[in-house]
């Protein structure tokens, strides 16, 4: 069984942490900086999570936008999961083909140090919604 039980959870959920992303003064410039739309498709449960830029922060949106997106992100429910966990590496997840993107990456990779809001709050979200941490 996936760990986000539904597209609802799996949006309650990480739309929290992108959210906190957003919303971070450190991480929404720096990502306003970088003028990129991210597109992540989820699969099982299937969704869409963007991460928009936007003044005077990003904008997430869930589901389909219908928007054109600089990067796109596939990855699997559960390997998102793991991946706020600290479980799964970017950089090996893409070598392992389980995340596929398509975009200018070196700009993704560059935010990544950006992430540790969204790491240390990650497990704390998981637990309070019932997820395994």
């Amino acid at each position: 069984m996936p760990v986000f039980e539904s597209q609802a959870k799996m949006y309650e959920v990480l739309g929290t942490l992108f959210n906190l992303l957003a919303d971070d003064a450190t991480v929404g410039p720096k990502f306003n900086a970088e003028k990129i739309n991210l597109q992540f498709i989820i699969n099982d449960p299937d969704g869409e999570i963007w991460l928009l830029n936007g003044d005077p922060k990003p904008t997430v949106k869930l589901g389909d936008q219908g928007d054109k997106a600089d990067v796109q992100m596939w990855i699997a429910g559960d390997d998102c999961h793991d991946f706020w966990l600290k479980k799964l590496n970017l950089p090996v997840a893409l070598a392992k083909k389980k995340v596929s993107a398509k975009g200018p990456m070196a700009k993704v990779l560059a935010l990544l140090p950006l992430l540790n809001p969204a790491y240390a709050a990650y497990p704390g979200i998981a637990k309070d919604n019932g997820l395994p941490v």
